[in-house]
């Protein structure tokens, strides 16, 4: 009988990784799922580090109000960065475009530690973004690789379930970070340790690789291109105008909606201005760009077309809009309205990595069991929306923070079950061939959905915070108030109980309220997307070969 071979007509990188899995040993298997678990505690440790102390970097710099300035840029930049990956590891290889990434990352790390100003800590989340957006989007096409569809929804409950720990250690360790050694070393401790943590999957897939093409399952490349041909080919594949047009013209159109209120002229300044009418105009270019002269198009219309992954998509561009319209200032909220620590702040905020290790092992034993998800996401979605209307109330000065932990606890159950059910019927809806441009696809709209949420999140706090700040503020403190507006330390250093802190309260209450009034009234489209994903049964679809779980 024939041994099984590598589909003939996929792409090296796909015949490349189809060859491994024919290959390896269940050893190899068990080690690669152990290393992405520790990868994917890395990240998680290293994105509550993050996520815990950027308010205090801003506000080292004094412009804590410009906290959602740099989860736009880096939003859009990592929304960019997918489609090229998914390239690479097809046309290159998984283990190659796996090691691009983590370089990225460690360089972001680096940067971010050694950064003095806004803007180079803006530049160095660039870095960071692409790094560890691009290297968990390899672990998750690698986890496809290695797992049967109806498996994969307990393959991404494995790999993600170190949120669980980190949920605690992570905001533990970023007050030990602020408070006894230095905000700077909370990053660059990490550019030391990702490294020595990825090397071994990149190791493990470049041996059996080799493994591989000893066998005969995989033939070593062979190119007679030059250096100029091969960087013009390359260019192609990755759609570089395409990119440069996109990110560019999203950042530029979406800047200014966060930067209006500290410009000379608020919405009348020449650049703001400006920025909207070419960030639009770029945009339309990118679309001209993708739709008639791109060689290799950035998006294609097969995937456009096809409406399950349309609708996974919408819903995870609505889930990302609805989440990071209050997201980004919730930990500051707690720590100002709440009198909570940094690491008490950070378990509240981290309710979701808590409670989403836990439901995510179930959702995909139910899954296992039974092959169809989109159940689930009749459940999730309605839950999700209650959970955040709830917060509209509960999400002010004076209340019960068991309040808040309880509707994070619903919001997390709603939302864990929708991401997983995002990425399950995007791959059920594709070959093995297409798993990484679907997973590209997907999570290029859900970066453009944080973007766009952030936007609406810095439109609304510029103009409210500081207005609120002004009607609240007793007369004796106004002169602070551009202090107390652009630093949390300067917010925190009122006494509780205090005119002027009882007066930044009501003025985060009033500005989350408006915030999560738009999350939630979008969130509300979410249901038609849901109807658009057709009810696929996943125990009946063998999409991989070899040696997979």
């Amino acid at each position: 009988m024939k041994a099984q071979q590598p589909d003939e007509d996929a792409q090296r990188g796909v015949r490349m990784v189809e060859g491994i899995t024919l290959t390896w040993s269940k050893g190899s298997l068990i080690w690669i799922f152990i290393n992405m678990w520790l990868l994917y505690f890395v990240n998680a440790f290293q994105s509550s580090i993050l996520n815990n102390l950027t308010p205090y970097v801003t506000s080292a710099f004094e412009e804590h109000s410009l906290l959602t300035v740099i989860y736009i840029v880096s939003s859009c930049m990592g929304a960019a960065t997918y489609i090229p990956v998914a390239k690479i590891l097809d046309l290159w290889g998984r283990a190659e475009g796996f090691a691009l990434m983590v370089g990225f990352a460690t360089l972001g790390l680096i940067l971010m530690a050694a950064s003095n100003s806004l803007s180079t800590f803006c530049a160095a989340q660039v870095f960071y973004s692409i790094g560890f957006g691009g290297m968990i989007y390899a672990i998750d096409v690698v986890t496809s690789d290695a797992s049967r569809l109806r498996n994969r929804g307990l393959a991404f409950a494995f790999t993600s379930s170190p949120y669980m720990i980190t949920a605690f250690a992570g905001p533990k360790a970023s007050e030990g970070f602020y408070e006894d050694i230095s905000w700077r070393w909370g990053f660059g401790a990490f550019s030391i340790i990702l490294p020595v943590v990825a090397a071994p999957m990149f190791i493990v897939l470049k041996m059996n690789l080799r493994k591989a093409e000893r066998e005969g399952r995989v033939l070593k490349r062979e190119t007679q291109r030059t250096f100029v041909q091969s960087l013009w080919h390359y260019t192609k594949e990755v759609d570089a105008l395409g990119v440069f047009l996109f990110v560019s013209g999203l950042v530029v159109f979406l800047l200014p909606f966060s930067l209006a209120d500290s410009a000379p002229n608020g919405w009348s300044t020449g650049y703001i201005i400006a920025m909207i009418i070419v960030g639009f105009i770029v945009l339309v270019a990118f679309g001209l760009w993708e739709a008639f002269l791109a060689p290799m198009p950035f998006l294609t219309a097969n995937l456009l077309l096809n409406r399950t992954i349309a609708g996974a998509c919408l819903l995870s561009f609505n889930y990302q809009i609805a989440y990071y319209c209050w997201g980004s200032y919730f930990t500051s909220f707690l720590q100002v309205v709440n009198n909570l620590s940094i690491s008490e702040a950070g378990y509240v905020s981290s309710t979701f990595d808590v409670v989403s290790g836990v439901l995510l092992l179930g959702v995909g034993f139910l899954i296992r069991r039974f092959g169809y998800f989109k159940w689930l996401l009749w459940i999730a979605v309605p839950l999700y929306i209650f959970a955040q209307g709830l917060m509209i109330y509960f999400r002010r000065p004076h209340q019960n923070i068991g309040y808040l932990v309880m509707c994070q606890i619903f919001i997390a159950m709603g939302g864990s079950v929708m991401i997983i059910c995002q990425q399950l019927a995007v791959l059920a809806a594709s070959d093995h061939q297409h798993v990484a441009a679907v997973l590209a696809l997907l999570n290029v709209v859900g970066n453009i959905g944080g973007a766009v949420g952030n936007t609406i999140s810095g439109a609304i706090w510029t103009n409210t915070f500081s207005q609120a700040l002004e009607r609240y503020l007793p007369e004796d403190a106004q002169a602070s108030l551009e202090d107390i507006y652009g630093s949390l330390d300067v917010q925190l250093s009122y006494e509780w109980g205090s005119p002027e802190r009882l007066a930044i309260q009501e003025a985060y209450g009033y500005s989350q309220q408006k915030m999560l009034i738009a999350g939630t009234a979008i969130m509300g489209l979410s249901l038609i997307w849901v109807a658009m994903i057709r009810n696929i049964n996943v125990r009946n679809i063998e999409q991989v070969k070899g040696m997979v779980f």
